[in-house]
């Protein structure tokens, strides 16, 4: 039990880190932006990633690494606190259609992605 927690708590810090890292290139990319791209980017390839990650797992018998991968790594990389964060924010500032936006493409992508990440993956595995 202690190391399966070990494992989560070391892919958190991984995600995080890498999560930050992108937010770090796409400002330096892009500038500062009104509309949140990283954190959308973000749950989007961290969609696609669960989705080449489960089916993988399964079909190589690797579910033993779900809880560092899928609650670690990819829940750390993946943020809809700060997605829920960057809808208000929208909101609070008077832009219904961005914020309209933001939450639909980020929901609608990241259930894309991960259908994607499944489908090619089990495409290659099959």
């Amino acid at each position: 039990m202690i190391s399966t927690v070990a494992l989560v708590a070391l892919g958190g810090a991984i995600g995080a880190a890498c999560r930050y890292l992108v937010g770090v290139a796409v400002f330096r990319m892009a500038g500062p932006l009104e509309f949140p791209l990283a954190v959308l980017g973000v749950n989007v390839i961290g969609s696609l990633l669960m989705g080449v990650f489960v089916a993988v797992a399964a079909h190589k018998g690797l579910t033993h690494l779900g809880p560092f991968m899928m609650t670690g790594l990819l829940g750390g990389f993946t943020t809809f606190s700060a997605f829920s964060l960057e809808t208000v924010s929208l909101i609070e500032r008077g832009s219904y259609g961005a914020a309209s936006a933001y939450v639909a493409l980020s929901v609608g992508l990241s259930i894309l992605g991960l259908m994607l990440g499944l489908m090619a993956t089990r495409g290659v595995l099959t």
